[in-house]
């Protein structure tokens, strides 16, 4: 009697033209025929003959074309090998990933027949999924069948009907071996018993795998299958390695109104914005959109070019967009240093839009954000990239393609190693060579133009170098969790070690700022992207001690200029297929507004001389911090500190130090700290010698001439 209930509530969800009696219903839901044969809306399936197990004979489908399937925004390359009888798309389809990659789709959901060992478990068998640096552990790159014959299989339980399109595999992550899947089978199955083996007029299917370990190819199933599992049989293998495979399945998941645990995990939003991957020319013509509808608070200016040429436009968002107001904070957000890391892009782009429209309707959350902020959005640092991984598409660009620039740089390590100038100027206490703690010069060999320096990178430093900004988000992809500097190591014989700057209470409240208000951070029942377990720390890590990194973003930015930065990971998947953004969107938004608030925690204030001109290039310290900053040219600095008290000085050439006592409070909101100084009285006799046309002299120089002169005499 369960059974019949059951079957009833999954008989009114499949698709009909006419009513049908009851006992008709309950007919074919006993014999399971019209999960495989049952017409679904606007297309045409072709009945299989099921026998039990998955090696028994069935009667071959006929391949037709699927009429209601919309090409996508790329023509549909098709290969076909008339021997084995496949059909490969170079793009995908309509119907989306079921979610193995974004993890939507969890580890119980996974079976395999055999595994090498845990490490090498099903639940490993995803795709792009990174081994960890020490493999043969719990986290290796592949589920790897425990033996090589035909009779492996790996599965994946969609828990509700799902209309199955294509599979796209790749081999095993690893450094040290190579082991992927040449050809495989497809069954398709809804009690995880009976299985029915994807054919054509020539028989089974055997589809083509990968010819090496790291590219995704994609298989279509000859016409959809609607099913709960489906189920994928290695065939052939690299013969110099074993059975081990990554994968990804197509399928669009039919509704299920009556099913409660999909309705409640139904991630929907009420933004009404363009939830879309832009390219190039999308993106700039959605800059120009969102201009259109707020021109009093945006500018949309560029910062130099790529390598190809393409230039890397920016947005503004400010109540007096292109001036610095002195006393307002400026921040930035910039995305696709890694060309394939395209959500962090599609993430800033919602934002423009998003603060657009809340600004019109009055919110006063943003407008109040707005209002006292410069806030400057760069979508796309490596413009050059994203376009190779958008020709690709969001499942078959692989975990690599078009990250680096077009002449071969990641960008997001090719700024100068001032970590190394400054530590060694510590270490070697009696150098002639001093190095300041902060505003560190970038060198020489770093200037010229043999050096190895992407363009983009020297329009991305000219660009920080000119805005005196103070917090600075660049957001990237692969993993969830907010990276803070130090990135580099300072011992050079360790790879991870926890290396703090000496602000690093700051950032650890800056990183904890977004990870603890995004929506999968800070969950402890997440599961871990790839191989490191973030949780300990809250969704946050220190760079050095993740892995270390020379000439970092980050490190480059607390060292040369007065702007805090951290690296902000926004998801497991670099390229999440378009159906996700809006998911992703609502993931992300409340830490992107949040981190952007942190830039009003701290002190502020302006230097100024007895006439009340503001004193450019002051040096602000912190007593107890050995790292100051520097105030701007009209003599405005703002200095992010947790709440407390703290000794703050100021020194500038030619004026009298001074300090004062400033409190941080925990609201929100920066506690005003101004300076007025006063000239020495060295700097005042030289002013009015200067302007007399005279020069002072100083008392060695005086003493010198004095024992000429008395020389001269005795003579």
């Amino acid at each position: 009697m369960i059974f019949l209930i059951f079957s009833w509530a999954e008989s009114r969800m499949l698709p009909c033209t006419q009513e049908k009696p009851l006992i008709t219903w309950l007919m074919e839901i006993t014999n399971r025929d019209h999960y495989y044969s049952f017409p679904y809306p606007g297309e045409e399936f072709f009945p299989f003959t099921e026998q039990p197990g998955e090696e028994g004979p069935i009667r071959a489908a006929e391949t037709e074309e699927r009429p209601g399937v919309k090409p996508g925004r790329k023509e549909l390359k098709q290969k076909k090998n008339n021997k084995k009888g496949k059909t490969i798309l170079e793009t995908p389809p309509d119907c989306p990933p079921l979610g193995l990659e974004t993890l939507k789709i969890t580890d119980f959901q996974l079976h395999a027949s055999t595994a090498k060992r845990y490490g090498l478990g099903a639940h490993r068998g995803r795709l792009n999924i990174q081994a960890g640096v020490n493999e043969n552990d719990f986290y290796d790159g592949a589920w790897c069948a425990g033996r090589n014959d035909p009779y492996q299989w790996i599965e994946v339980d969609a828990r509700r009907l799902t209309k199955f399109t294509g599979v796209i595999t790749q081999g095993r992550n690893s450094l040290w071996s190579s082991n992927w899947v040449t050809s495989y089978r497809v069954l398709v199955s809804n009690d995880s018993h009976a299985w029915t083996v994807v054919r054509n007029e020539s028989g089974d299917v055997i589809f083509e795998g990968n010819s090496e370990k790291e590219t995704p190819v994609l298989n279509m199933l000859p016409v959809p299958l609607v099913a709960r599992y489906i189920r994928i049989n290695p065939r052939s293998w690299f013969q110099e390695g074993s059975i081990c495979m990554r994968l990804e399945i197509l399928g669009c998941p039919l509704p299920d109104p009556n099913n409660y645990y999909h309705r409640r995990n139904e991630m929907t939003t009420t933004d009404n914005l363009d939830f879309k991957h832009h390219n190039y020319k999308e993106m700039r013509q959605l800059m120009k959109t969102v201009n259109k509808m707020c021109p009093n608070i945006t500018r949309i200016y560029n910062i130099g070019k790529s390598n190809q040429g393409l230039k890397l436009y920016a947005v503004e968002i400010s109540d007096n967009p292109g001036e610095h107001e002195v006393g307002e904070p400026e921040f930035h957000y910039i995305a696709g240093a890694h060309g394939n890391e395209v959500l962090g892009r599609e993430l800033i782009l919602l934002l423009m839009q998003f603060m657009c429209q809340e600004y019109l309707a009055g919110n006063p959350r943003i407008v109040h954000l707005i209002q006292d902020t410069r806030i400057h959005l760069l979508p796309s640092v490596n413009p050059d990239g994203y376009d190779k991984a958008y020709k690709a598409g969001s499942e078959l660009g692989g975990w690599s393609l078009g990250r680096w620039t077009q002449d071969g740089i990641d960008i997001n390590n090719n700024f100068p190693d001032l970590n190394s100038l400054l530590w060694e100027s510590e270490d070697q206490k009696k150098s002639k060579r001093k190095v300041p703690n902060h505003h560190i010069p970038i060198p020489d060999w770093y200037l010229s133009e043999n050096a190895t320096v992407a363009v983009e990178t020297r329009a991305i430093i000219a660009w920080m170098e000119k805005i005196p900004f103070v917090l600075g988000g660049n957001l990237q992809g692969g993993e969830l969790v907010v990276a803070y500097p130090y990135d580099m190591v300072r011992s050079m014989w360790k790879t991870q070690d926890y290396t703090p700057t000496p602000d690093d209470h700051v950032f650890r409240w800056l990183a904890y700022s977004y990870a603890s208000t995004h929506r999968l951070m800070t969950d402890a029942r997440r599961r871990a992207c790839h191989t490191e377990d973030f949780q300990k720390e809250d969704g946050t890590v220190n760079g050095a001690s993740w892995h270390t990194v020379a000439g970092s973003i980050n490190d480059f930015s607390y060292l040369h200029t007065n702007c805090f930065e951290l690296s902000i990971y926004v998801g497991c998947d670099k390229y999440p297929h378009e159906s996700e953004l809006p998911e992703e969107w609502e993931n992300n938004r409340e830490s992107l507004i949040v981190f952007m608030e942190q830039v009003h925690r701290g002190i502020k204030g302006i230097v100024k001389d007895v006439h009340g001109k503001g004193i450019p290039n002051a040096v602000i310290s912190v007593e107890g911090v050995n790292h100051d900053i520097r105030t701007g040219a009209d003599g405005d600095y703002w200095r992010l500190l947790n709440p407390g008290e703290y000794v703050v000085g100021v020194k500038a050439e030619g004026y009298t130090a001074a300090t004062k006592t400033c409190e941080v409070g925990y609201d929100m909101g920066a506690t005003q700290c101004d300076f007025t100084i006063s000239k020495t009285n060295l700097a005042r006799i030289k002013e009015i010698m200067r302007k007399f046309g005279k020069q002072p002299l100083s008392v060695a120089a005086r003493r010198l001439r004095q024992r000429a002169r008395h020389w001269q005499r005795r003579r």
